[in-house]
């Protein structure tokens, strides 16, 4: 099979789901020159540097009858059009009764990892996940956000895509043949017996090579749950039940994240709690601005060694 990288995938999604749907439309402060060469300017729009503006024009497009891809680049500029995407997009379906559909597809980068400052090295999508009303993607590989981005771009409801920035050059096998993916289907990358790990976004090549490091000594499990709305639930119990043991791994923050919540789950899942053999835990971004210093960056965000650590300290820490 052949092998391309995480952007070249993303973008092959979208060539084909403009191809077969004349009604698409693309957004974005950056010439997408690929795009604009195959279906032109009036459907692949270079937009000012005015984020708020331009997603709101998306949400009025996907509201009459077109269906609008908006590609803000950096997550902290999606800061910008809050207003829009959480009180707007989310909520408009709901407020008109589900008379009015709204297809917008919103993508980000996340992630730290590459010295861009305290502005650029954010991973956000807790945040989105406390809106109802919106689907939130974090694809892991070329496949996976191929088939995911085909997926949001027939799906009627809004749809946010972050995507690590450091995965952008990575390659993975990927189809010739057309495939969608389903949303909420998590992807075991490791079959393992002894504990879970849910690794999240770029997290899941991390844990991969953690558990690796400990093959022959910890049967590690790695759960990738691709989508965190819809979230596999049962998937991570499913694991969770059978090794007794869970690790979550994030590089965003610990307060209050995606990690917080699978671990609740897990937590508050009475047939799960019974047969947790340790009390969970997180291995996450440290709770403050990334830093610009290489090294000072290192320090704060999750590695394989720091993986490590946690994995072998909840297989001999007892539960309460």
């Amino acid at each position: 099979m052949r092998k391309i990288t995480y952007d070249q995938a993303a973008n092959e999604a979208i060539q084909e789901e403009f191809r077969k749907n004349p009604r698409c439309v693309h957004l974005s402060t950056d010439l997408a020159a690929d795009l604009t060469e195959e279906f032109g300017t009036e459907r692949v729009r270079v937009t000012p540097i005015a984020e708020n503006s331009f997603v709101g024009t998306a949400i009025g497009l996907a509201g009459s009858g077109f269906r609008a891809v908006v590609n803000l680049r950096m997550a902290t500029f999606g800061f910008v059009a809050l207003d829009q995407i959480m009180n707007h997009a989310a909520k408009l379906t709901y407020m008109f009764g589900g008379q009015a559909k709204l297809p917008v597809l919103i993508r980000m980068t996340v992630g730290a990892g590459f010295s861009g400052g305290a502005q650029h090295s954010i991973s956000p999508y807790s945040m989105f996940m406390n809106v109802p009303g919106l689907k939130i993607l974090l694809p892991t590989t070329p496949y996976d956000v191929k088939g995911l981005l085909k997926t949001a771009l027939v799906d009627p409801n809004p749809v946010i895509s972050f995507e690590p920035f450091l995965l952008g050059r990575s390659e993975g096998e990927v189809p010739e043949e057309e495939y969608f993916l389903p949303f909420g289907k998590a992807a075991v990358r490791k079959r393992g017996s002894d504990v879970t790990v849910v690794a999240l976004g770029r997290m899941a090549h991390v844990a991969l090579e953690a558990a690796v490091e400990l093959e022959g000594k910890i049967s590690t499990e790695v759960i990738d749950p691709r989508t965190l709305v819809p979230l596999d639930r049962q998937a991570i119990l499913r694991s969770v039940r059978k090794t007794g043991r869970l690790v979550v791994v994030d590089e965003a923050c610990r307060t209050c994240s995606a990690a917080s919540e699978i671990v609740a789950l897990a937590s508050s899942d009475r047939t799960t709690f019974a047969r947790l053999k340790a009390a969970p835990a997180r291995v996450c971004g440290l709770d403050v601005p990334i830093p610009f210093s290489p090294p000072l960056e290192k320090y704060v965000l999750p590695d394989r060694a720091k993986i490590v650590k946690a994995i072998r300290a909840v297989m001999r820490r007892p539960s309460a």
